[in-house]
């Protein structure tokens, strides 16, 4: 019988654990423990209901293009749960000079494909929309190095659409900056249209084009998420494992190396396993892996993190009629605004608050504002009710307010994040039987979280000889 332990309850962990139960439902040989320190399993994913409306406390949907979180969803039964997000009302802002401007039709991300609602935006200045034009002619380019999504976006596009989309975007996603963001972890897409094509409009027009001709299929909701919130999939994975190998509020303090296989301290007595699964942040897989290999845990320290608060608040259906249409807003740095980006729920899911009622979600933290995690909560809706005054006009009394504080939540693919990833690889290739899972390798969504929990269980599984899967390297 072969042991594998599992440190980390968080989705990662928990699509692990989901992993290697479906093995041993098979006839695998195999017992499995998981750890979590907290007394509630599923990291980030949480899901409240106040007033009526549907509050998440961490992500509140995932990319639909991404498979792996809605394969999950359909395996535990949730098929019938999953929704799309409201597309035909989707419309996002950025803050421009203290007003609210629509990001205009035909933009992708950060790269225009319909001209004409380019140039009559007000997004963008003259002299901006002059170097999109010119982006159409940028002639390939191959990097030899690994550089900043701030320093690639700007050969493009101009320092203009750094300030205004990259950046903003990326902080809605990553709570980091364009500046210090790896383009190739980050953006690997356009590192590849820029190699092939030169012009990154060119490149998506020409993706666009074949995608209409592979497929004559309805285009599908950009943001797919759960009727009854994103912790529906915690809930379902967890009641679908024995309760005797979640343990809950029990802190792993060390891990070591011995007889070919790895001893797992968490109180007394410690446990002897044949593999292990470290699914937590890097920072703290570092601290547990230190005494099995001080390379790897330095490593997996130069991988950093950010932190960040998320606010929901619910106001009446007056507040409701006054918000605009859309998805919600964006803020750059230059408007010296503390808020990152802010939801308009009851938009972009309308099943989750009543008619009468608007639900907003805000953010605020990230590497631009670390400290305000260490504000008690009244400060902290004080200092987004400010800027929501400020930004649209919002001065009622919300009906009630949520605050969650995610520290170290946000993994910061930094310039050559990917050569450390092969560092790392490599280091891991010294000590068989051990895999890693978590957001700080290749993808912070939900659906890359659920993907490198599923492989690096099939990865423990492989070493042990108790499947034929294929290895696909660390949370590829």
């Amino acid at each position: 019988m072969k042991r594998i332990a599992i440190i980390g309850g968080g989705i990662s962990g928990l699509s692990a654990a989901f992993a290697l139960e479906k093995h041993r439902r098979a006839g695998a040989s195999l017992e499995y423990t998981l750890f979590e320190s907290s007394p509630r399993l599923g990291g980030v994913l949480v899901t409240e209901r106040v007033d009526g409306c549907l509050v998440e406390a961490g992500p509140d949907s995932f990319l639909t293009e991404k498979p792996w979180a809605s394969d999950l969803c359909r395996e535990v039964e949730l098929g019938d749960q999953l929704i799309g997000s409201n597309d035909a009302d989707r419309k996002t802002y950025i803050l421009v000079k203290g007003k609210l401007v629509v990001i205009p039709d035909g933009l992708m991300f950060m790269v225009p494909t319909k001209i004409t609602p380019t140039v009559l935006s007000p997004l963008f200045s003259a002299q901006a929309k002059i170097r999109m034009a010119r982006e159409w002619f940028h002639p390939p380019r191959k990097a030899e190095a690994d550089e900043t999504v701030a320093s690639f976006v700007e050969r493009h596009y101009g320092p203009e659409m750094v300030d205004r989309l990259a950046d903003p975007l990326l902080s809605g996603v990553y709570g980091g900056e364009a500046s210090q963001l790896s383009v190739r972890a980050v953006l690997p897409r356009f590192a590849e249209m820029e190699a092939k094509y030169g012009s990154l409009g060119r490149a998506m027009l020409a993706a666009r084009k074949k995608m209409a001709k592979a497929s004559n299929a309805p285009a599908r909701p950009l943001f797919t998420s759960l009727k009854d919130g994103m912790q529906q999939l915690v809930d379902a994975v967890v009641a679908r494992l024995p309760a005797s190998v979640l343990q809950t509020s029990v802190p792993v303090q060390r891990v070591q190396r011995q007889n070919g296989g790895w001893v797992v301290s968490a109180g007394y007595p410690s446990d002897e396993f044949d593999a292990l699964i470290v699914a937590t942040p890097a920072q703290a897989a570092a601290e547990l892996l230190g005494m099995a290999s001080a390379d790897l845990a330095s490593e997996l320290r130069g991988i950093q993190y950010t932190s960040s608060i998320t606010v929901n608040l619910g106001y009446d259906g007056s507040v409701r009629a006054s918000l605009p249409p859309g998805f919600g807003f964006l803020v750059p740095r230059s408007e010296r605004k503390r808020m990152l980006a802010s939801t308009f729920v009851h938009n972009k899911f309308p099943h989750r608050a009543p008619e009468d009622r608007a639900l907003l979600r805000c953010f605020i933290g990230g590497a631009r504002n670390e400290l305000v995690l260490q504000a008690p909560d009244e400060e902290v809706v004080r200092i987004v009710r400010e800027d929501l005054q400020q930004i649209i006009k919002l001065t009622a009394e919300p009906l009630f307010t949520r605050v969650y504080r995610w520290q170290g939540a946000m993994a910061q693919y930094g310039v050559g994040h990917l050569e450390r990833l092969q560092r790392i690889e490599s280091l891991l290739q010294q000590l068989p039987g051990l895999a890693l899972a978590g957001n700080g390798y290749r993808g912070i969504g939900v659906p890359d979280c659920v993907r490198s929990g599923s492989e690096a269980a099939n990865k423990a599984l492989l070493a042990l000889g108790l499947t034929e899967v294929t290895s696909q390297g660390l949370a590829s």
